[in-house]
This record gives structure tokens, sequence and C-alpha cells, in this order.
């Protein structure tokens, strides 16, 4: 009988790692600190809550996001089942109904016999086969045991989140539907800023009054998801060239008249009732976010049902802590996972999640474990965080800077990304067979 798995953080990739155990015949008991105690960014008591953005990004090969994707469905991700069956309209990306996913996880999780679930918080590091997978908002509790583990391995940053809107308080006299070059027909809702517009737009965002920081925290945000007020402070036109860039979206009652800006809003559930303000992630207080944001045209009405707001993400110091099985130097039988390892992103913290899951249930099961190749997205990833020679180490997205460089005389531009997700998929194939090879299906 392999030994019993401990699963710590029902998140994404704590989800995902509890049901790769179980499908390999491990089983897992996986702990949950909510509703006993929750976070300054979840709302509700469900497993795998997206508490930023809808959107899984892109899925096309011309992204490492995109070919991510792919290789966990060759693998067979929970999470990516789930996502794909809970998409909605977002042109070329992927984005999901968050309500109906996080149900559809918490049933997979709790449906599963070989998963017993525990309601309560976790503040230590316990004994025998262990997954950690708190994510960036571990409590203040385990994330002091981790620090006295790691001997100050913890580092911590701020990650913002955007403002949702009812679709019928928008005015559609003003705002249009339509994606950028015309990707996905009229998943997008877009909002127009002349130049006029756009300028006191950033004087009204740049004076705005914002959220403080204690005095003993220091703000470090991730490049990937800074608040609009941080890029508007760069420059003025960076919103401009930014989350706010008006090209490949043409008002269709000013032909051939481009706009200063453009406002995006991303469908956020199945319905089609919330649209997610794309790239407005904030620290600016409650009361400004209402007041400024409602002065882009199209948006005079606007009902928000959650405005933008600011939390501590936690993640360890991976390069100096972990192996590129997922194993702590420290304890061949201690794993971490998810974004708690620097990864950023709900893909990249599934695929973390994933490999962790498989080389527990290989360690369960006195199996050596495995390291993905590093010319997939999964093995990239992996590889950047667990390099042991890095010295600023900071989070990252999965993108094709992260690959090694491709044999022979290459095309640049689209046609070399096309043919690193070619020979991801072919290299996938062999690992999956390897990493699967001698763990047991579920009973």
């Amino acid at each position: 009988m392999p030994q019993r798995v401990k699963v710590i953080g029902g998140g994404l990739a704590g989800c995902e790692a509890a049901w790769q155990l179980a499908q390999r015949g491990v089983e897992v008991d996986l702990y949950e600190m909510r509703p006993q105690r929750s976070t300054e960014a979840h709302e509700t008591d469900r497993l795998a809550e997206l508490v930023c953005s809808n959107s899984f990004r892109s899925c096309e090969h011309t992204t490492a996001i995109g070919l991510l994707k792919d290789e966990l469905r060759a693998l067979g991700s929970l999470v990516m089942t789930i996502a794909d069956h809970h998409r909605v309209p977002a042109g070329s990306s992927l984005a999901v109904d968050r309500d109906g996913f996080a149900a559809a996880m918490t049933a997979a999780i709790e449906g599963c016999k070989a998963i017993r679930l525990h309601r309560e918080e976790m503040d230590e590091i316990p004994d025998g086969l262990v997954i950690l997978a708190t994510g960036p908002l571990t409590s203040a509790a385990l994330a002091s045991r981790l620090e006295q583990a790691f001997g100050g391995g913890r580092l911590y940053f701020y990650d913002a989140i955007a403002p949702i809107v009812t679709a019928d308080s928008i005015d559609f006299d003003i705002a249009w539907r339509a994606s950028r070059w015309g990707k996905g027909g009229d998943d997008y809702i877009n909002c127009p800023l002349d130049k006029e517009g756009y300028e006191t737009f950033i004087d009204e965002v740049l004076a705005a009054e914002k959220v403080p920081l204690h005095s003993f925290e220091r703000c470090v945000h991730f490049e990937g998801c800074l608040p609009i007020e941080e890029m508007a402070a760069r420059g003025r036109q960076t919103l401009a060239f930014g989350p706010l860039k008006p090209v490949g979206l043409e008002d269709p009652r000013t032909p051939g008249r481009r706009s200063a800006a453009v406002v995006q809003l991303r469908q956020d559930d199945r319905e089609g009732r919330l649209y997610n303000m794309v790239g407005f992630q904030t620290k600016m207080t409650h009361p400004e976010q209402r007041r400024i944001f409602r002065t882009i045209p199209g948006l005079q009405n606007a009902e928000f049902v959650r405005l933008g707001s600011l939390h501590r993400n936690t993640f360890v110091e991976s390069p100096r802590l972990l192996r590129p099985t997922l194993q702590t130097r420290l304890r061949d039988d201690l794993l971490l996972a998810g974004q708690l390892i620097g990864v950023e992103g709900y893909l990249e913290s599934t695929s973390a999640g994933w490999l962790a899951g498989i080389n527990a249930a290989r360690l369960a099961c006195g199996l050596p474990t495995v390291e993905a190749p590093a010319s997939t997205s999964l093995g990239s990833l992996m590889r950047y965080v667990t390099e042991p020679t890095r010295r600023e180490f900071q989070p990252v997205n999965a993108n094709y800077g992260l690959f090694p460089p491709l044999v022979g005389r290459t095309r640049r531009g689209r046609e070399r990304r096309l043919e690193y997700a070619r020979r991801a998929l072919v290299d996938l194939e062999p690992f999956r067979d390897a990493a699967l090879q001698g763990l047991p299906d579920a009973a």
C-alpha cells in the first residue's frame, strides 16, 4: 500500500497535486484553512477560487502559456479539464466562469474517494510525505514556520486585483463589442478615450488617494501585474502602450479614426452578466476607484460588484531551496508547489502542482522522482525557479525566453515560437510515459 500523502493548500496547485496522487492510487489528506480562516483576497470557501482575473491567458502556441495549456491537457490535468468545460468568450484566450469553475473543482475533490478534505489551518510543517502548496496567501503562522525551516528564504511582494462591473450598467451608446484585430469576434467590451480624456484620466489616477502600506512592509510588485497607478507613474503614455493600447480596435461609429486609448472589459461569468476591467489592478481607495473609473466613457453609470484591492503574496527563494523535482534540498519527503515557489499565473501554478503530485506519488510507491524536460513549458519553468546559481530571483510567468535554444538555423519571431512548441510536444510524450511508469491507477 503506497504511503499516504498530506497536501497543504486547496488552491489550483494543491488540488491538482491531490488529484494526480489520487489517480495513481495514493490516498491524500488535503488541508484547506478556509472557511475556518480566510484571507484578504478570497471571498468564498470553495477550492481553487480564482481571486484575481478569470483569464487563463492566450491559447495560441505563439505564447508559452498557450503551449502550457496543451501540455497540461496531454498530462491529464484536472484544472485544464474543468477550465475547458467552464470556458466563456475571450477571443483567442481562455477565460472561465469563475464561480462555475471553483464549484466544479470543489465537487471533483470532495467526490474523490481517495482524497480526505480537512477544513482546518495547518500551522506546522508536518512529518511524512508532504506537499506544501499554500500559495501566495500563506497564513502568517505557517509562513513563520517556513522562514524558520528554510533560514530566511521567505520573500514577499504585493499583488493587485482588478474591478468587476455588471454588463447592464455599461453604456453601449458609447462602448462597443470587439476583439483586438478581430480575433475571437466580439468577446470584449471596449470603452474609448480621446486624447483629452486620456490625459485627464492619467492626472486623476496619479493624484488619487492610495491605500497606505504599513511602515514595516516593503512594496515590490510583480512586473506582470502592476497596479495602473504604478504604470502611470512610469510615464504618461505607459498605459496607452500597455493595457489601454488602442491598436487593433476600431470604433464602428468612427471608421478610420483610432482612439487615443481603449479600456477593455472581459466576460467574467458564463451568463455574461459580469465583466472584468482588463489590466486595471489597483491600490487606489474604493471611493477613488468609483469616482475615477466612472469618468471612463461608457462606464459613467458602472455598478461595481468588486473593486480593486491589494494583498501580500508570499513566495520562497526557490533556487536556493528546491530541486527540479520540487523536493526541498533539506527534506526528500517535503515538496513545494504553486505560486509559493515563485511561478506566477494560474496554469504555471497548476503545472507545478502536477509535477509535485506525480513525484510525491512516485516517492509513495518507492520509485525515483522525475524532472520535466527543459524544452517544455513545464520544464523550462521548473528549471528557472530551481537553478541554484540564480542570484536575483523574482516570480515569473511561462515565456519562451526560458527555453533552451533550438538547434541549427531557425526563423525569427512567430515561426521560431511555433518551432519551440513543436519540439516541446514531441519531448513531452516520452516524459509523460516515464513519469507515469510504475504508478498504479486509481482503484
